[in-house]
């Protein structure tokens, strides 16, 4: 191993084209996984706030499951269990060449590995998500729920209009932290042959043994990566609105209030 920065044994020739695709690689595996997680999110959501206890009750289930067991364990479970465990038709169809199934860049999703690896990525991180929503709807002050009750709200149209607008914006940076932590989290794929950035550094090192540039070039594309996505995240997010965010949700309130009150008039 060497153990001077070479950047020509890195940024050139083969080396380069390996950095290029794991990067491109984690960046795709990071968006499809951060969707899915949204997605897992919003269903557990529901759930959760459905009539009854059983929402609940498997809601609390999922998240002390995924919340206390590693990562690195559920990948495995996604590759050589789960995956192994589908019929011998669905593995041959998964494993055959689609040239279509493909990224800009060359970056085939329709793998073994991509699939565990967006899948399992997803569901633990949905599983930080939902806690980090419902903290964040905790912190809306008792009077708003009030207030929109008196307004003659329904539950849905409270959390609509009320308590999500509020609670995301509130949540907002922790929210931010778990969507980063889904990208850096990518590089465990590497145990089970994904080969994201971490996986094609390490490839670097093993044919031209230039380790520490090639983690040193690694490292800053993780950074790089991290920092332009918090910054995306943070300008696009709920709390960059702040007070536009609760004004608007105020005004919906008043809104719908008033049409709950000439409906019921008019019942009457």
């Amino acid at each position: 191993m060497n153990g001077y920065l070479d950047w020509a044994g890195v940024l050139t020739g083969q080396p380069l084209q390996w950095i290029i695709s794991g990067f491109l690689t984690t960046l795709y595996v990071t968006l499809v996984a951060s969707v899915l997680a949204t997605v897992v999110t919003l269903l557990m959501f529901v759930l959760r706030n459905l009539p009854g206890k059983f929402g609940r009750w498997a809601v609390a289930s999922y998240v002390s499951v995924f919340r206390n067991t590693p990562l690195l364990v559920q990948l495995f479970f996604w590759y050589f269990a789960a995956y192994g465990a589908l019929p011998q038709v669905w593995r041959n169809a998964i494993s055959d060449n689609h040239p279509w199934a493909t990224f800009p860049g060359n970056v085939a999703w329709l793998t073994p590995e991509f699939l565990c690896a967006a899948w399992g990525l997803a569901l633990f991180t949905a599983a930080f998500l939902i806690e980090e929503v419902q903290a964040g709807l905790n912190s809306v002050a008792q009077g708003q729920r009030e207030a929109a009750v008196s307004q003659g709200f329904s539950q849905w149209q409270m959390l609509r209009f009320i308590l999500l607008p509020q609670g995301v914006a509130n949540a907002w940076q922790p929210i931010i932290g778990q969507y980063l932590n889904l990208m850096k989290l990518s590089s465990l794929a590497s145990a089970i042959g994904f080969s994201e950035l971490t996986y094609q550094v390490g490839q670097v090192e093993s044919y031209n043994a230039h380790a520490l540039a090639a983690f040193a070039v690694g490292t800053l594309l993780y950074l790089g990566l991290g920092v332009f996505m918090g910054g995306i995240l943070l300008y696009f997010g709920p709390v960059r609105a702040g007070k536009k965010n609760i004004g608007a949700a105020v005004d919906a309130l008043m809104v719908e209030g008033k049409n709950a009150a000439g409906i019921i008039r008019h019942e009457r």
